[in-house]
């Protein structure tokens, strides 16, 4: 069987990917994968997504250059989840960690507090600098 066979693809044939900065344990984004992407991610060792909004795949930093450098896969227990365990690699001569289209560090950057949402993450680098 191949290893790809293994993995519980939803009715799309997408699995939840969740990338997690291999260093600190930061959560950096939440994407999806499809059986292409998943095969050269493993290939590659930098991360590659399904975009359904582009409906295509998207090596993450092809437009920015914050690429993913992958160290560990990891299929969870149900085997419909997988966890990347990456280091967010910047380009010169910024070099900063940024996985998010809004310039931050992580996507997941708004924390409830009290009532509402609050942006507790600095933008790191304006998107406009980032994607032309």
């Amino acid at each position: 069987m191949d290893w790809l066979d293994e993995v519980k693809w939803d009715a799309q044939g997408l699995l939840p990917v969740i990338a997690q900065e291999a260093a600190s344990g930061d959560v950096l984004m939440f994407a999806f994968m499809n059986r292409e992407a998943l095969a050269q991610t493993a290939a590659r060792g930098e991360a590659v997504y399904w975009s359904r909004s582009r409906k295509r795949l998207w090596h993450k930093g092809e437009e920015s250059g914050h690429i993913q450098k992958v160290h560990e896969m990891r299929l969870d227990c149900d085997r419909d989840v997988l966890l990347l365990k990456v280091t967010q690699l910047g380009h010169a001569p910024a070099q900063l960690s940024i996985a998010c289209h809004t310039g931050r560090h992580s996507c997941f950057f708004r924390r409830f507090e009290g009532d509402a949402w609050a942006d507790v993450e600095p933008v790191l680098k304006d998107p406009e600098q980032i994607y032309k």
